[in-house]
């Protein structure tokens, strides 16, 4: 009997014998290595199995003698299964060694190897290494164009996972269901209805409507555009309906405010279960009577984490995080089961209070539960301390997460901003510009123009921030933007430049840039330009109504000027429209209570 698995897998290449390889069958079962469960009888489908436990035993390189010594030569067949194994397992060194392999081999251009290698790097979130794979194909297949487009989506590259899949459609290969579902699903995503709605009409063209992966996926796509109707057609056609065409039901009227009608499906729907009660938990506690979300969370059978979750996120945004701790506490003491869900929304709540000592008595509690070092909670610690001021402590957490994500990188970013150091908000965006697979979004060159109006850079570095947005990254720009370039421009002096840019952005009719505008003409003071004040207080007005902001900049700037007939006849028309100016007001944290204190300007 040989007495290394090195020699038992020599004998056995050498012999063939049937005994040897039942011997190292059981010799792989009892060493709990790996094995590919083969169905294929004869000397490529050994191999594959001999190939593999001795790559684990041995390493790769040794393997390769081995085999190499005992004349067997690998298929693609053999290959195929070692990537799959190796994606299975997450050994990535090996799955790479193999990579190199199948290059030298020529197995390259085998579109089965292909597609399992791109399988291989897209579980281990390497997509630019994936795509690379896919680009040498010589003829990709339909899986090849399903596992890119899929692998884009997973990883929030919505609009590169469509550009595929419109790719996929002007070749000579034909779509098929997965490819469809794939694009719906981020058509959902990016909330792109028209794109969705030319999506169901390819599908109707090839009858996959009657698919009811098809179907689920164009309700889903619809409920998140708020076509509730559209979803409500497509549910009414769905010959054999399941447990997923339901609940894509009632979450599509729930997320749109149709809480009456997402109850109706629940009670008409054979079989509930725990995603039915949370959609309705998530849309009520979202737009409804927030009690009533918690009477739903006492019915309900068996409530997970999910349940809890929605509840503590609309306390949240509602603003009532005090309830939101009080419901997290007692889901503690519970004993339910808490994800990086439940600390990523109390921690957003937390946030919002500037909650020091219980933003890290939650950290604690990450720690414990072995947490902290996600991404979803290790983004939402950088946040809550960046807004209790303790951006040091942020900054420390942010450089010790070992995977980062956009919205990682945007919490720190935004942190430098609020807490005034913007010379390293610029510092970190030229930092992550050189990050693989990440792109800034409209959030972070919103920090980086605050950063740039609080920095003193000049206006045409900023210019070049904001058209670099547009142009290189295709960001549209929003009306919150278009207030940052406002007041940039006004600190030059510039409101006349600010004034043209609104028109141009097509905000003419957004109440928020006009008061930003009247602002940024207020803080020049004397220096400002009346006439474009004018015309921003007169724009406010139209399209917000009588406000205490416009008739006090205005006050305050004929003064500067000199014009007090015009500064009475503005306060005279503050009495009139019963316009007062507000009590400013602020609010401090002091033994976990927090006293409002009023001061009068």
């Amino acid at each position: 009997m040989p007495r290394s698995f090195s020699e038992l897998v020599q004998k056995c290449l050498q012999n063939q014998n049937q005994s040897f390889i039942l011997l190292l069958r059981r010799y792989i079962h009892g060493n709990h290595v790996y094995r590919i469960s083969l169905q294929k009888e004869g000397e490529d489908g050994e191999w594959s199995n001999l190939s593999w436990a001795l790559t684990v035993n041995q390493g790769g390189y040794r393997t390769e003698i081995a085999l190499s010594e005992a004349g067997a030569k690998p298929s693609a067949y053999a290959l195929l299964h070692l990537v799959r194994a190796s994606t299975n397992l997450g050994l990535i060194p090996f799955g790479q060694q193999l990579h190199t392999y199948i290059l030298q081999s020529g197995f390259g251009s085998n579109v089965f190897v292909s597609t399992a290698l791109l399988n291989f790097y897209m579980r281990i979130d390497s997509l630019k290494d994936a795509h690379n794979v896919f680009v040498e194909m010589p003829e990709p297949s339909v899986e090849s164009w399903n596992s890119l487009i899929s692998g884009y989506a997973h990883s929030g590259q919505f609009r590169a996972a469509l550009g595929l899949f419109l790719q996929l459609e002007k070749s000579d290969i034909c779509p098929d269901a997965f490819s469809f579902t794939a694009a719906l699903a981020a058509s959902a995503k990016l909330s792109l209805l028209q794109l969705g709605e030319s999506i169901h009409s390819k599908i109707l063209k090839l009858g996959l409507e009657w698919s009811v992966v098809v179907a689920n996926s164009l309700l889903d796509m619809y409920g998140k555009c708020g076509h509730v109707k559209e979803a409500i057609r497509v549910f009414d056609n769905i010959i054999d309906k399941d447990i997923i065409s339901w609940n894509s039901m009632i979450s599509a009227c729930a997320r749109n405010r149709k809480l009456e009608q997402a109850f109706g499906y629940f009670r008409n729907m054979p079989e509930p279960d725990t995603i039915s009660y949370n959609e309705l938990i998530n849309g009520t506690a979202q737009f409804g009577n927030i009690e009533d979300a918690i009477r739903i969370l006492s019915s309900m059978p068996s409530p997970n984490s999910s349940s809890w979750n929605a509840i503590i996120t609309g306390y949240v945004n509602r603003d009532r995080s005090w309830e939101a701790l009080d419901l997290f506490t007692r889901m503690q003491a519970k004993d339910i089961e808490m994800d990086q869900f439940t600390f990523a929304s109390i921690l957003s709540g937390i946030a919002g209070l500037a909650a020091l000592k219980w933003g890290v008595l939650i950290h604690c509690c990450t720690i414990k539960y072995g947490l902290d070092k996600s991404i979803v909670v290790g983004s939402a610690l950088v946040d809550m301390y960046s807004k209790c001021g303790q951006v040091k402590n942020a900054e420390m957490l942010f450089q010790s997460l070992p995977r980062k994500n956009l919205v990682t990188w945007n919490a720190m970013i935004s942190g430098f901003a609020h807490n005034g150091n913007f010379t390293e908000v610029i510092k970190l965006f030229k930092q992550m510009k050189t990050e693989k697979d990440l792109k800034p979004d409209g959030i972070t060159f919103l920090n980086v123009l605050l950063a740039c109006s609080h920095n003193q850079v000049p206006l045409q570095v900023a210019i070049q921030y904001f058209e670099s947005m547009i142009e290189e990254y295709g960001i549209e720009p929003t009306a919150e933007h278009c207030c940052s370039m406002i007041r940039l421009m006004g600190q030059q002096g510039e409101v006349w430049r600010a004034e043209r840019m609104i028109y141009e952005l097509g905000f003419g009719s957004c109440g928020l840039v006009w008061r930003a505008l009247l602002g940024a003409c207020g803080a020049c003071g004397a220096c400002g330009d009346l006439k474009v004040a004018e015309v921003a207080a007169g724009k406010v007005i139209e399209l917000e109504g009588h406000n205490e902001f416009v008739y006090v900049i205005m006050s305050n700037m004929y003064a500067c000027y000199g014009k007090w007939g015009d500064v009475c006849v503005v306060r005279k028309m503050m009495r009139d429209s019963g316009v007062r100016k507000g009590a400013g007001c602020s609010w401090i944290e002091v033994e976990n209570v927090i006293p409002a204190s009023s001061m009068v300007e």
